[in-house]
């Protein structure tokens, strides 16, 4: 009886051990940035993974050096990244230590925007019209990757705008008093974000090609995750969200949702489209 006993304890302990072993596996520690790209495609992700029977950890990050640091030290496994031009450097120092898993989303940009109504198309044009915009270019915060951009792009078109710097919140204020009048402004702005959707904006054609083109947004993760997580590879490679469905989710939080809320609500109105996503190879 003893060595009966010995047996079922040795092969309940075996059997826990392993229970333990596949919940480990079941486990992704997921990074990203609380910035408004980046969130939505965070949130939908990880909504589908744990659709799959997984936990997904999400730590939040302050800014791209801290995140790849964390990445590269496996504190978490994987992340959301534009790896060509806005994180190239952070991506450029440490990919011997990492690699890309799949596209995301595509069409990140930044540049100068007018609303709609302001007659004309380009770059080019601004001057001739500066006294329509009371000689200013409104930006953000100083230090910006968009407000360098911009800066470059006053001195490569010479241009007789003053780049005004201040904080998005301050940027946002003064488009939304220049169209509620219907006022001219040029102001520097991203895709994607609400503000596009809600004061009816675009992008000034750049043919001295100053701001970088449309970018991507990539999964990219430790070195050997794919191999180890073949599974979850698998999950993760089926996403893919539009560039103007991020933006969508960002406006319904600037209307009062939480990102929860917002994230909830968009995959419940995209059930089918999570159905094909979930058709894989099951491991």
């Amino acid at each position: 009886m003893r060595r009966l006993f010995k047996a079922v304890l040795a092969g309940a302990l075996a059997l826990g051990l392993a229970s333990e072993v596949i919940a480990q596996e079941k486990v992704i520690r997921m990074g990203t940035l609380s910035w408004e790209d980046l969130t939505p495609i965070t949130g939908i992700t990880k909504k589908v993974l744990e659709d799959k029977g997984y936990t997904v950890k999400v730590t939040e990050f302050s800014e791209w050096g801290i995140a790849y640091a964390a990445l590269t030290k496996g504190d978490v496994q994987i992340m959301a990244s534009q790896i060509d031009y806005v994180a190239h450097d952070y991506w450029n120092r440490n990919k011997n230590r990492l690699e890309k898993l799949s596209p995301v989303s595509h069409g990140l940009y930044q540049g100068i925007a007018v609303p709609k109504y302001v007659t004309i198309d380009s770059v080019e044009e601004l001057n001739e019209n500066a006294d329509k915009f009371g000689g200013r270019l409104i930006g953000i915060e100083p230090g910006a990757g968009l407000m360098r951009e911009a800066s470059d792009a006053i001195d490569a078109y010479g241009l007789k705008l003053q780049l005004v710097e201040g904080s998005t919140a301050g940027m946002t204020a003064a488009l939304k008093s220049a169209v509620d009048r219907k006022e001219w402004i040029a102001v520097t702005l991203w895709e994607p974000t609400w503000m596009a959707l809600k004061f009816d904006t675009r992008f000034l054609a750049d043919p001295k090609g100053i701001f970088a083109p449309p970018q991507s947004y990539y999964w990219i993760a430790q070195k050997g995750f794919a191999e180890a997580n073949p599974e979850a590879r698998e999950i993760i490679g089926s996403v893919y969200i539009p560039i103007e469905e991020i933006a969508r989710i960002n406006a319904a939080v600037n209307d009062g949702q939480t990102m929860d809320q917002a994230v909830a609500e968009w995959t419940a109105s995209h059930e089918d489209r999570l159905k094909r996503w979930e058709s894989i190879k099951s491991y």
